[in-house]
């Protein structure tokens, strides 16, 4: 996959964790979880984007950390959002899998971009 093609898997997953949060029940919990995974979510494929503009390898590292960072955090948010009975498990089934696939890509680009420094 090119950074292209991740560039708009990030961006479709921000734009399904918008859809998710403007769903949420008005609660006071679903205001406050809605909003962290509001931004986490979308700070996925932003920081991407700061990552392919990387001036260096160790640049594009350390954004690429941010981007796991705030990716597992998503999936920290939509777990809470489950559990706590926000929202259904089967709605958030298919988002979790999503953010656990790019959480994967991402540390598996981590890897690599480290092993090309360490030559």
């Amino acid at each position: 996959m090119d950074a292209t093609e991740f560039r708009h898997i990030t961006k479709v997953f921000g734009l399904r964790i918008v859809r998710l949060v403007e769903a949420l029940p008005e609660t006071r919990a679903g205001y406050i979880m809605g909003r962290q995974l509001l931004r986490s979510g979308t700070f996925v494929g932003a920081n991407y984007r700061a990552a392919c503009r990387s001036k260096s390898s160790a640049d594009f590292i350390a954004r690429m950390k941010i981007v796991e960072e705030e990716c597992d955090e998503s999936i920290y948010w939509i777990e809470m959002l489950v559990e706590s009975g926000q929202i259904e498990q089967q709605l958030a089934a298919d988002l979790y899998k999503d953010a656990d696939e790019i959480l994967s890509m991402v540390a598996a680009s981590i890897r690599t971009a480290e092993a090309g420094n360490n030559r």
